[in-house]
């Protein structure tokens, strides 16, 4: 993969238990949980990510917490699955999702939310990659697809890097304070 050159330890055996790390290299990805709350809310009611989001209405901490206990950690019971992403140190940083599944199809979207004072560091990338290897040797995807706005350059970059293709342009597709914005399709076969 270009541009991540990381060391890789495998949790033994992939353990699927929501406690455990998936993967683990200078970063890692793991379970939502209750403590992830505060991280959780900061993310979703972010209103400069907004204009990419399929809401522009904020989440209070009730409604979060609600459907953090909820969550299943099971993509198939679930249809999407949403991991926190760690530093190293333990230090959640963001969020990994696949959503949208669709088992008659073996594919799921991609999305990876990094907070704002800790982007530009590379996780999003590493948590990508991480993300892709799940789907891929875990859950035995057969696609993964994003879909970006044109103008977010680090986003198409780092699809771009892990192997993800630009399929189509969709004009006009996304509604902001500023006007209509095309957004790209990106796929990867897995």
């Amino acid at each position: 993969m270009n541009g991540i050159r990381v060391k890789e330890k495998k949790v033994k055996g992939i353990n699927l238990n929501p406690y455990s790390p998936i993967f683990q290299f200078s970063m890692y990805l793991r379970p939502l949980e209750p403590e992830d709350l505060e991280l959780l809310y900061t993310i979703e009611n972010d209103q400069d990510t907004w204009d990419v989001a399929t809401t522009n209405v904020p989440y209070s901490h009730y409604d979060l917490k609600n459907y953090i206990l909820s969550q299943q950690h099971d993509i198939y019971a679930d249809k999407q699955l949403r991991l926190v992403v760690c530093t190293d140190d333990g230090r959640a940083v963001g969020l990994a999702d696949l959503f949208n599944y669709s088992p008659a199809h073996d594919r799921a979207e991609a999305g990876i939310a990094i907070l704002a004072s800790e982007r530009g560091r590379g996780y999003a990338s590493e948590a990508l990659h991480h993300l892709i290897r799940y789907a891929k040797d875990t859950l035995h995807l057969h696609q993964l697809y994003s879909i970006v706005p044109a103008t977010n350059v680090a986003s198409l970059t780092a699809l771009r890097n892990a192997g993800f293709t630009v399929s189509v342009t969709l004009t006009d597709w996304l509604r902001t304070p500023q006007g209509y914005k095309d957004c790209i399709v990106l796929f990867a076969r897995l």
